[in-house]
């Protein structure tokens, strides 16, 4: 059974840091390198990174359970009348079995008022890709952000409008 809870504490936080490393360095590189993957844990998903984002930046976390074990998170950004999907990551045991659908669903309806839901995604990750575009998401940018220490993301920007 999948379950989707709302990350409240601080044990959270830290759950997600340390998750976030296994998936990254299992995902992420063979697609971008060991250095990037590790410059972007530290700026963008280590434990730090996560509770400022949390406390000066407006961003909340889900934590997504299959079967009890904790498996993946995401992180959204509410602003304006869209909601930023920043992070969407499902542990490779785990994929494949609608999580990141789900984890998308419920930010779906607890966000119904809002307009759009947009995210990032590497151009070169195709199976998220496949399954954003699945989801309803569509391609309506392309981005190349120096993300500082000589490192870009190379990013495709994807929309989903919500039916209002």
């Amino acid at each position: 059974m999948i379950e989707i809870k709302k990350a409240a504490l601080d044990a959270d936080i830290k759950a997600i840091a340390d998750l976030a490393s296994v998936i990254w360095h299992e995902h992420f590189t063979p697609i971008i390198g060991e250095a990037q993957v590790e410059y972007m844990l530290d700026k963008f998903q280590s434990y730090r990174a996560i509770s400022d984002a949390v406390k000066n930046n407006g961003y909340i976390y889900y934590m997504a359970y299959d079967d009890g074990e904790f498996c993946g998170y995401i992180g959204i950004q509410p602003e304006g009348s869209a909601v930023l999907l920043s992070k969407i990551y499902v542990e490779a045991s785990h994929r494949g079995k609608g999580i990141a659908k789900k984890m998308i669903e419920t930010v779906k309806a607890d966000y119904a008022d809002y307009d759009k839901l947009w995210l990032t995604v590497n151009r070169h990750n195709d199976g998220p890709i496949a399954a954003y575009k699945k989801l309803g998401f569509e391609t309506v940018r392309t981005q190349v952000a120096d993300i500082g220490n000589g490192f870009v993301m190379d990013d495709y920007i994807m929309e989903y409008k919500m039916n209002k």
